[in-house]
């Protein structure tokens, strides 16, 4: 099973995405579970995920949370920020399982 986790400032507005990529998931029979954090969790939260998707009010992150999940081979990308708006749970999280393919084709 894969397992995602969603980050931004609060984890309010992930919690919503979430549901969504879980709606997407359930109706395609993908196994994966999806959490949302607030930022401050992510250096403890990363360990227990194949990926974080950082939200797009947050990028300013990237470099910080990279660095810490490169040390451990896990991928980290900001939500591109026309599918976070859309909430497009479906593209969001096939684009998530392509990530997680890929690092672990390294």
């Amino acid at each position: 099973m894969n397992k995602i986790l969603l980050c931004c400032a609060a984890g309010m507005s992930t919690s919503m995405l979430v549901q969504r990529m879980e709606k997407y998931a359930a109706q395609n029979h993908i196994d994966v579970e999806i959490n949302a954090i607030a930022f401050d969790e992510f250096s403890e939260q990363i360990p227990h995920y194949d990926i974080c998707l950082l939200g797009p009010q947050i990028k300013y992150k990237l470099a910080e949370f990279k660095a810490i999940a490169d040390e451990l081979h896990k991928p980290v990308a900001v939500i591109n920020m026309m599918d976070y708006g859309m909430m497009n749970g479906e593209k969001i999280l096939n684009d998530s399982l392509k990530m997680i393919t890929s690092e672990e084709a390294k």
